[in-house]
């Protein structure tokens, strides 16, 4: 069994409950998230996309699974994006109608699954649909074949963002990730949210004694989160620089990088503690919901250079945290670097700032909230459906 250290205990007992996460193929941010819900709710049945468990927490896997038929295609557990256009079908086929209370994880389609009346729908939203949304220039660009991706995606994402706009009524209350999320709920979905940020495990991310050796480049890789940007920096300023992680956008970066840069993966727990202890600094490029990486780096004591936009502007302190860059460009991020470097930065200030965002404090935020919606909705005097039909 996992540890439930200064957790709540088990939300509304009595209650049956499911979870809805998107796909469960690593652990990210919004996993992280998850782990907290399935702690919260640790008979809650959960449901995904696609799982490929050993990559999830053993939280997380004590939970009874149940994926869609998206699980059973080609290439579903390496590759398991080519099939978005079939995305809002899977989710729409899980039967849940028997729960009491269903709680989606979503930035894709688990918020568009279908709930009966009686049954509660709060969805904790990490961002409306991107690639249909913010980012569809960014993905229809880096999208290979290219004549393939310019004949038919147009088509496929106005299929997809017409569903995720429909879908997005089936929802009885969001809560978004940030106050830049709540933004885009509100002009996508014409609907207000509550905002909640998420957690970072600050008992895990600790300072250390080791000294500044490289910049550090944190991301899953794919075309919004402008790791381009960074490596051409920094090769460029012939920087010793680390990548860590893995996506769809490592070749190109390792082509970039022409030789340069330490490309490290996916890393364990303690030796990605232990990589950004030995940053000089985290170098954040891309436009972020609201960015755990930035957090997980001030928890070790390290600062950020960060473009100056999105989750950043409400997670970071410029000159005592971090340093911004406003735009997108080689000569912003190589012009911030230099500022950076000619700063001065105390390592437990930087931390302190994490601890706003601590799992604790994340825990009973969102444990309160949904006692007090299930009230609400209690209230309201719901309707149960007629089981002796």
């Amino acid at each position: 069994m996992t540890d439930r250290t200064h957790l709540p205990e088990p939300l509304l007992p009595g209650l049956k409950v499911a979870i809805v996460h998107d796909w469960l193929t690593g652990m990210r941010g919004g996993e992280k998230c998850l782990d907290v819900f399935c702690e919260l709710f640790p008979t809650a049945d959960l449901y995904t996309l696609v799982a490929i468990p050993e990559n999830v927490s053993a939280r997380i896997r004590e939970h009874t699974i149940r994926t869609s038929f998206i699980q059973s295609l080609p290439f579903a557990r390496r590759k398991h994006q080519i099939w978005f256009p079939l995305f809002p079908a899977a989710v729409e086929r899980f039967e849940l109608s028997g729960y009491d209370l269903v709680l989606s994880s979503s930035h894709c389609v688990a918020k568009g699954v279908v709930t009966r009346p009686h049954t509660l729908h709060i969805c904790y939203c990490y961002t409306p649909m991107r690639y249909a949304w913010d980012f569809y220039n960014l993905y229809l660009e880096r999208t290979r074949p290219a004549w393939l991706a310019r004949l038919l995606l147009p088509y496929a994402i106005n299929y997809m963002r017409s569903w995720d706009e429909a879908s997005a009524h089936r929802v009885d209350g969001y809560v978004a990730i940030s106050h830049t999320v709540r933004r885009r709920i509100a002009k996508y979905y014409r609907r207000d949210s509550t905002v909640i940020y998420p957690p970072v495990d600050t008992d895990t991310f600790t300072p250390g004694a080791a000294e500044g050796a490289y910049y550090l480049v944190v991301s899953a890789m794919v075309p919004y989160k402008r790791d381009d940007l960074a490596v051409k920096v920094l090769t460029q300023r012939g920087a010793r620089f680390v990548v860590v992680g893995d996506g769809p956008e490592r070749r190109h970066l390792e082509a970039l990088a022409a030789g340069r840069g330490e490309f490290r993966g996916r890393l364990p727990g303690p030796e990605l503690v232990d990589t950004y202890r030995r940053a000089k600094a985290l170098i954040y490029s891309g436009e972020e919901d609201f960015g755990i990486v930035p957090l997980e780096a001030n928890s070790c004591g390290r600062p950020v250079i960060a473009f100056k936009a999105g989750g950043a502007l409400e997670t970071q302190v410029e000159g005592q945290t971090a340093v911004f860059f406003a735009e997108q460009s080689e000569s912003a991020l190589s012009a911030a670097i230099d500022r950076f470097e000619q700063s001065a930065w105390n390592p437990a200030a930087i931390r302190e700032n994490a601890l706003r965002f601590s799992r604790p404090r994340f825990a009973e935020t969102i444990a309160a909230h949904l006692q007090e919606c299930w009230e609400e909705f209690e209230s309201g005097g719901r309707e149960r459906p007629d089981v002796s039909a």
